[in-house]
């Protein structure tokens, strides 16, 4: 009687296909709502950012005019997935639009590079890389 070995092939998963582009998410809100945002930003999986005092340039005539109580803002740098830009940057529109006194602007700025994969896998938020 043989003995036959039946062999499992493992499917080996193409390395970069689990790799996903990262943008750098900037975000510039009132000073007072920064924190709130921070925290809203964060609830994406986002594992990397940091705030920044920000002011703003128009002349206080300007700024009554426009309804504006001042030109202080917070300027927020987040580095997100590209996956999850699109989700993110329509929650945000939503929040600009719903939340007093927390109107903002948000844009994203691919990034090309980072040094190193456990600094991607942070970044990324990918733990099974």
């Amino acid at each position: 009687m043989a003995i036959t070995k039946v062999r499992k092939e493992r499917k080996r998963k193409n390395p970069s296909s689990d790799f996903k582009k990262l943008k750098l998410l900037v975000t510039i809100v009132n000073r007072s709502k920064t924190e709130f945002y921070l925290d809203f930003i964060g609830g994406f999986g986002v594992n990397f950012q940091t705030a920044t005092l920000g002011q703003g340039t128009a002349h206080s005539e300007t700024l009554h005019l426009l309804g504006l109580e001042d030109s202080d803002r917070g300027v927020i740098f987040s580095v997100i997935r590209e996956d999850k830009a699109e989700e993110l940057l329509r929650a945000l529109d939503e929040k600009f639009h719903t939340v007093r006194k927390g109107k903002g602007i948000a844009f994203t700025i691919p990034l090309s590079s980072v040094i190193g994969v456990a600094i991607y896998r942070f970044l990324s938020d990918n733990r099974t890389v």
